[in-house]
C-alpha cells in the first residue's frame, strides 16, 4: 500500500493515492472513533473489517490489554488489515501520569518545576503504553485550572500560563519523543481545547465565560505552546466558551490548531444537542439535531468524531443535500490518515506490538526508581515548626489515617492501567525507612469520609470506596490510644482518588469533617503530629495551618509515593518543591490565582485593608494562606540583591538579571528562584504581576550559586482590546524571590 516518508512531497503523493482510491464509507469510517464496548453493529472486529472504523479508545472487549502486554490489541489490529484498503486503526488511551508505573499526577508534578523531570515521565509513560501496542494517547491536559473545587485541576499544571506552557511542551517532547514512528513514541493529544479549566461555579463541564483577552492571555498559551512543540492532535472541550462550544468554533480551531489532528471529547457532538446548539443560523432538524450537529462540527473543524456515531452515519446525506463538500469530508480523513502515516502505521502496523519489548518495558525497576524520585521531587512542605525531619532513633512511631495503609488511592485519578498491587503505602514506607529498630503503630482511626451521599457517587461506577463498619468512636479511639504510646505521629489524611478528577467537583475543599476531627483529638494528645496530605486539589487548612506543627502536600504521589514520602520525613530527601496553584484560607475566596490585577481600591496594606477596599471580607482574609510557589526546605536560602546588566533598555535589547542564592542550612538542598514582571501602567489593567521565569538550583550547604535569567520584549507581550499582541514601553518592575509574595524588586524602563 506504500512506505513512510520523512518527505511531505512522498507523503501528500501516498495520501493523495490512498484517497482516491477510497470510497465514501470508507473515508467516513477513517473518521469515526469507537469505544469497543458499544460497536457500530454486532461485532467491533466485524465493524473494522467494514472499513466502518478509524481508532479505537480502549481495549478489545472482554480482552484485557496493557496489563499483559500488546496481545490484547492485535487483533483489532489484525482486523484493519483485513478491510478492503487494510488501513491500519489509531488505537487510543487515557495515558495521564504513567501508564502501568503509576507516576505523581500532573499537578503535583509541575511542583517539581522541573521540565526533564516531567519530560523523563512523560517518556516512560510512552514506552510503557506504546510496549502495549498503544499509539495514542490523550495527553498531556494543558488547561489552566484556578477554581480548586474542579475536580480536574488535578490533571494540569496549575495556574500559571507561564509554567502551563513549559509544561505542556515537556509533556510533548516526552510523549512523542524525537521520532513520532519510532515503535516507543505515541500521539500527544493536547487537551480540552479551550477553557475546559475555568468552569462557573467549579462544576464540571459547566461553560465559561471571560473576556476575549483574558482567553488569549491565559488559556490559550499552553495549547500554542503545545501545537508549536510538535503535538499532533488536540481533543474539543465538552463546554462553550463565551457561549460557543469548541466542538463547533470554527474561529479558534483554525487559528489555533491547523495542521492538528482535531477529535471530538467522548460524546462531544452529540452533546451538543443538550447546549441547546443548532447550525450558524440557529436552526436545527428537529427530527434529527445530531445531523445539524454531526454537520457543523465539521464545518467547524472537528477532523474525528469519539463516539458520537454522526460522522459515519449523518454524513452521506449532508454530503447529498450540499450541506457539507467532499473537500471537508476528505480534510478530515486525510487529517486522520496522515497522523497514521506520521507513526510509521503504514510502513509496519505492529511496530508496537513487540512482547519482548514489552517484558523490558512494561514496569522496568528504572521506571520505579523514577517514580520514587518524582514523587519525592513533588511533595510542598507547607509547615514545619521544627518537627521534621523525624529520626530513625524515635522509639515508636504512630501511623493514622484511613490514607496511611491505603495502596489504591494512593495512585490518584486516571490510573487505569495501574495495578494496585505495585503501591507502596505510606505505612510500607515508614516502616521500611526505620526497619526494626523502631516500633511503629497503625491505626485507620476514621473513614475517608461520613457523607453517605459522597460516598454513593464515588462508587457509581464500582466500588472505589470502602467504609468501615465499625462506629467511628471505636475507631477513633483505637488510634488515640495507639499515639498516646508513641513518640510522634503521622496523621495521613485526606481525599479518596474519586474525590478529585472527571466529575469530581466539591463544594467543600478541606480535608473531610470526620478526618478533621481524628486531627484535633491527635493533636490534643501533646503528641508531635506530622499531617501528611493526600489529595489531587489545593485544600482550605486554616485551622491545621493554626495548630499542626508540621505539614507535608504529598499530592497522589503513584506506585513510590510511599517510599518518596518516608525519605522525605526522616531526611533521607529534603522538600524542595513549590506550589503551582494558590491554596485560600477559604472557598469564598475562590478563584484567587496570584496575577489578579489591582483595583482601583486596592487598600493600603494586607494587615490594614480598611473597609472600603477590594481586601477587605467582612469575615476573613483576602490574601491566600500559601501563594502561588510557595513551598518551604529543611535548609534555609538567603536570596542576595537582584541585578540587571542596564536599566534603560531599547527595541530588540536583551535583559539579564542575576541574583545570589546562598544555602544558609545545615541541608544540601534544592532551591527554585522565580522571576516575575509587573507592567505598572498600561492601556489596559494588567495582572499585578506576572511569572517570566524560574531557576531551579541545587545548593550544598554553604554554597552560594547565581541564578541568571534573560527577558526580552517578547516577555513584556499582551493582547490589546483588538486581540493584537502588544508592547508598551514604559516602566516594569521586576520581582525575583522564593515565591510570588516575597519579592525583591528593581525597576527597568524599556523603550521603543
Amino acid at each position: 500500500m506504500g512506505t513512510d516518508s520523512t518527505s511531505k512531497t512522498a507523503m501528500d503523493e501516498f495520501l493523495d493515492g490512498l484517497l482516491a482510491r477510497m470510497t465514501l464509507a470508507e473515508k467516513l469510517g477513517q473518521i469515526n472513533l469507537v469505544t469497543s464496548n458499544v460497536p457500530v453493529g454486532d461485532n467491533i472486529l466485524a465493524d473494522i473489517r467494514a472499513g466502518k472504523v478509524g481508532g479505537i479508545l480502549g481495549g478489545l472487549d472482554k480482552i484485557s490489554f496493557g496489563v499483559n502486554g500488546p496481545d490484547g490489541l492485535r487483533p483489532a489490529q489484525e482486523a484493519a488489515l483485513q478491510s478492503r484498503l487494510g488501513i491500519p486503526l489509531l488505537l487510543a488511551f487515557d495515558v495521564i501520569h504513567g501508564h502501568q508505573s503509576v507516576f505523581p499526577i500532573p499537578l503535583a508534578l509541575s511542583c517539581t518545576w522541573d521540565m526533564e523531570r516531567i519530560r523523563a515521565t512523560a517518556r516512560a509513560a510512552a514506552r510503557e503504553a506504546s510496549a502495549s501496542g498503544l499509539n495514542w494517547v490523550f495527553s498531556p491536559m494543558v488547561d489552566i485550572g484556578r477554581d480548586p473545587r474542579w475536580g480536574r485541576i488535578a490533571e494540569g499544571a496549575g495556574e500559571d500560563p507561564y509554567l502551563g506552557s513549559a509544561v505542556a511542551r515537556a509533556m510533548v517532547h516526552g510523549l512523542q519523543g524525537d521520532d513520532l514512528s519510532a515503535p516507543d513514541s505515541v500521539m500527544a493529544c493536547v487537551k480540552h481545547f479551550v477553557g475546559y479549566g475555568a468552569p462557573e461555579a467549579g462544576r464540571d463541564y459547566n461553560n465559561a465565560d471571560m473576556s476575549p483577552t483574558r482567553l488569549h492571555d491565559v488559556y490559550l498559551p499552553p495549547f500554542k505552546a503545545a501545537v508549536e512543540a510538535g503535538a499532533a492532535s488536540a481533543m474539543m472541550s465538552f463546554s462553550a466558551v463565551n457561549g460557543m462550544p469548541s466542538h463547533a468554533d470554527a474561529e479558534l480551531l483554525g487559528a489555533f490548531l491547523d495542521g492538528v489532528l482535531k477529535v471530538s471529547d467522548f460524546d462531544g457532538i452529540p452533546e451538543l444537542i443538550a447546549h441547546g446548539l443548532g447550525d450558524e443560523a440557529g436552526q436545527i432538524d428537529e427530527a434529527d439535531p445530531l445531523q445539524t450537529l454531526s454537520e457543523r462540527a465539521l464545518r467547524a473543524g472537528v477532523q474525528m468524531d469519539m463516539m458520537g456515531w454522526g460522522f459515519l452515519t449523518r454524513l452521506e446525506k449532508a454530503l447529498a443535500e450540499g450541506r457539507v463538500s467532499q473537500d471537508q469530508i476528505d480534510a478530515a480523513c486525510r487529517a486522520v490518515l496522515e497522523a497514521k502515516v506520521k507513526l510509521g502505521l503504514f510502513a509496519d502496523p505492529f511496530a508496537r506490538f513487540d512482547s519482548d519489548r514489552a517484558k523490558r518495558d512494561v514496569l522496568a525497576p528504572e521506571y520505579a526508581a523514577a517514580a520514587r524520585e518524582a514523587a519525592a521531587e513533588s511533595c510542598v512542605l507547607l509547615k514545619n515548626d521544627g518537627v521534621l525531619p523525624l529520626s530513625k532513633t524515635l522509639g515508636s512511631i504512630a501511623v493514622i489515617g484511613p490514607l496511611a495503609a491505603d495502596t489504591r488511592n494512593i495512585t490518584g485519578p486516571w490510573a487505569f492501567q495501574g495495578d494496585p498491587a505495585h503501591s507502596v503505602s505510606v505505612l510500607d514506607g515508614i516502616r521500611a525507612a526505620v526497619g526494626s529498630g523502631v516500633k511503629v503503630r497503625h491505626a485507620k482511626g476514621a473513614n475517608i469520609t461520613e457523607n453517605r451521599r459522597m460516598v454513593e457517587l464515588l462508587n457509581f461506577a464500582g466500588p472505589k470506596v470502602e467504609i468501615d463498619p465499625r462506629p467511628p468512636a471505636e475507631m477513633m479511639a483505637e488510634a488515640i490510644a495507639i499515639a498516646q504510646e508513641s513518640d510522634a505521629v503521622v496523621a495521613v489524611l485526606g481525599e479518596a482518588a474519586e474525590m478529585s478528577g472527571e466529575a469530581a467537583s466539591r463544594l467543600d475543599i478541606g480535608i473531610p469533617d470526620n478526618q478533621r476531627d481524628l486531627l484535633k483529638a491527635l493533636v490534643a494528645t501533646g503528641k508531635k503530629v506530622v499531617l501528611v496530605l493526600m489529595h489531587g486539589r489545593p485544600l482550605t487548612l486554616p485551622w491545621e495551618n493554626d495548630h499542626v506543627p508540621a505539614i507535608l502536600a504529598t499530592w497522589f504521589g503513584g506506585h513510590q509515593a510511599g517510599p518518596a514520602i518516608a525519605d522525605l520525613l526522616f531526611g533521607d530527601k529534603v522538600p524542595s518543591g513549590k506550589l503551582t496553584t494558590s491554596w485560600p484560607h477559604h472557598v469564598g475566596q475562590v478563584p484567587i490565582p496570584y496575577d489578579r490585577a489591582t483595583t482601583g481600591r486596592p487598600g493600603n496594606a494586607l494587615e490594614d485593608p480598611g473597609k472600603y477596599t477590594t481586601r477587605c471580607y467582612l469575615d476573613g482574609a483576602s490574601e491566600p494562606l500559601f501563594p502561588f510557589g510557595f513551598g518551604l526546605s529543611y535548609s534555609h536560602f538567603s536570596y542576595g540583591v537582584p541585578q540587571a546588566d542596564k536599566v534603560e533598555l531599547h527595541g530588540d535589547d536583551v535583559l539579564n538579571l542575576s541574583v545570589a542564592v546562598t544555602n544558609a542550612g545545615p541541608y544540601a538542598g534544592q532551591e527554585i528562584v522565580q522571576l516575575y514582571l509587573t507592567d505598572p501602567v498600561a492601556s489596559r489593567v494588567r495582572p499585578s504581576k506576572q511569572l517570566r521565569g524560574f531557576v531551579k538550583l541545587s545548593l550544598q550547604p554553604g554554597e552560594t550559586q547565581e541564578a541568571r535569567f534573560t527577558l526580552t520584549t517578547s516577555d513584556l507581550e499582551f493582547h490589546d482590546g483588538k486581540l493584537n499582541r502588544v508592547w508598551e514601553p514604559g516602566r516594569f518592575v521586576i520581582g525575583i524571590g522564593p515565591n510570588s509574595r516575597d519579592l525583591q524588586s528593581l525597576d527597568i524602563r524599556w523603550n521603543k
